[in-house]
């Protein structure tokens, strides 16, 4: 079956058909290369092993939103896995935009900055192996949230696959191995959902497979703790601009329970901001229609992209 004719299935990284991107060139460890030929090592260490981090940014307006933000996770996340990144936050300012301006973006434009350990001598996971420095490239495509995704929404189910505890793999890692979201996503799939909803190791409510995941119960607006989720900048800028408005925030735990008889619930996420939530379980979550609260925090999430990006 053809890309085409497929189904539609929504997501939060549904974007609007651009044939600008059929002719990308890619930014390979120093080259820019048409996208068909933008290739990797088979013993690279992020192809093998899953051994590298990644960010992904959103061009707006001609400037990067929060890149500052996002390269101080990129870094702390190598350093973390002991990976030498080898170019300065500086320096990969300069990639960044070396590879935006060769494809003549200016904006809506999604960034998908990637750093592996590099390639490896032998095919192990020794990562002593990796004896050549990193690999790092940068995809960027056009690339315009799909509408009808963004004003109707997602549904969830409820999945086994858990966010783990720091002593496993840290959550708030972003890392190249994504096999425990990609397996919670394959549940909730098969149970005819769009997206999944993952608990912490406690039973309480915590995070989509991709995104980050807010409910707002009589005026208030909730999320986890923070503890076992990856804490996105998205997720930080929808705090602030909530404790900047006057918009009651909490961070806490929370359960399935208080979930279902939510107002509203969102997603957040550097590709799609935010995305409404319209059902979990089965469950219509309000009018299952996008909530008044949520298109608040929309906009002033787009003011503050606004008045705040810069590079």
């Amino acid at each position: 079956m053809s890309a085409e004719n497929q189904k539609h299935i929504p997501s939060t990284h549904d974007s609007e058909h651009d044939e600008r991107n059929d002719n990308l060139k890619i930014y390979v460890d120093g080259e820019l290369l048409p996208k068909q030929d933008a290739k990797v090592s088979v013993y690279d260490s992020g192809f093998m092993m899953g051994d590298g981090v990644w960010e992904g940014m959103r061009l707006y307006k001609g400037k990067l939103a929060f890149v500052d933000e996002h390269l101080e996770r990129l870094y702390e996340s190598a350093y973390f896995l002991d990976i030498d990144i080898g170019v300065s936050r500086d320096e990969m300012k300069a990639i960044l935009k070396l590879t935006l301006d060769a494809n003549n973006m200016s904006d809506n434009a999604h960034v998908r900055l990637m750093v592996s350990r590099g390639r490896k001598t032998k095919p192990f996971q020794d990562p002593r192996l990796s004896q050549f420095g990193s690999t790092i490239v940068v995809i960027a495509e056009h690339s315009v949230v799909r509408e009808d995704t963004a004003n109707t929404g997602v549904t969830l189910a409820t999945v086994p696959i858990v966010r783990g505890l720091p002593t496993t793999q840290d959550p708030k890692l972003n890392s190249h191995c994504k096999l425990n979201c990609i397996m919670a996503l394959n549940h909730a799939l098969k149970a005819g959902a769009n997206e999944a909803l993952m608990l912490d190791p406690h039973g309480f409510v915590n995070t989509s497979n991709s995104c980050n995941f807010f409910i707002v119960r009589k005026g208030e607006v909730w999320t986890s703790t923070g503890d076992y989720c990856m804490n996105g900048i998205t997720r930080k800028k929808v705090i602030e601009v909530c404790e900047e408005n006057g918009i009651p925030i909490r961070l806490k735990n929370y359960s399935l329970y208080e979930t279902y008889s939510a107002d509203e619930a969102f997603l957040t996420g550097t590709f799609g901001g935010q995305t409404p939530v319209i059902e979990i379980d089965g469950r219509k979550i309000g009018d299952g229609k996008p909530g008044p609260v949520m298109q608040k925090i929309r906009a002033l999430y787009k003011q503050k992209i606004v008045d705040t990006a810069t590079m």
